[in-house]
């Protein structure tokens, strides 16, 4: 069992291998947009990174899961894929008025619990054609459909287990 000063010193370094992450990021996106940045510049974009870093650990805290970078590599060719599909479909149900559309909404209860993984899951699901999440309940989502005769939920597992295959540990299925 873990001491109590234990827990805390594995959460203080992965809360700071955490913020590091984030600075780093901020860092490199500040650069992007400012490349012709200046000393006296970089000083302020020091100073922005600082506090961009400092809020988004309030208001986002570490998580205690990761993603599997290989994992992640695979979802997202399939991500985009999807991405490009659900604009063709919607640009074309609104465009062919004959295409029959049956609208309604779709409770899909999900693994993930609410959090990150779950956001996330609601997330990458905005882009499956014709769905859309729009509320939440203690143990699923609620998703308005476009027509609900289609294999909503079918499609909603799917992208679930693809994503749940890019987790490790912590938020991951319960």
């Amino acid at each position: 069992m873990n001491s109590p000063v234990h827990t805390f010193l594995l959460d203080w370094r992965s809360h700071w291998r955490v913020g590091l992450a984030r600075a780093l990021c901020f860092l490199a996106l500040w650069f992007i947009l400012m490349p012709d940045a200046k000393p006296a510049d970089v000083a302020c974009g020091l100073i922005a990174t600082i506090v961009a870093t400092q809020m988004s650990l309030r208001l986002l805290p570490p998580a205690a899961g990761r993603l599997r970078l290989g994992a992640l590599l695979v979802f997202a060719p399939h991500f985009l894929a999807q991405s490009v599909l659900a604009g063709i479909d919607v640009a074309r149900r609104a465009l062919d008025p004959r295409l029959p559309l049956q609208p309604g909404t779709v409770v899909y209860r999900t693994g993930f619990p609410p959090g990150t993984a779950r956001n996330g899951f609601a997330i990458i699901t905005s882009l499956l054609p014709g769905s859309l999440p729009v509320d939440e309940t203690a143990d699923g989502l609620v998703y308005h459909c476009l027509d609900i005769t289609q294999p909503v939920a079918a499609q909603l597992a799917e992208e679930e287990r693809r994503l749940a295959g890019a987790l490790i540990s912590g938020e991951r299925h319960g």
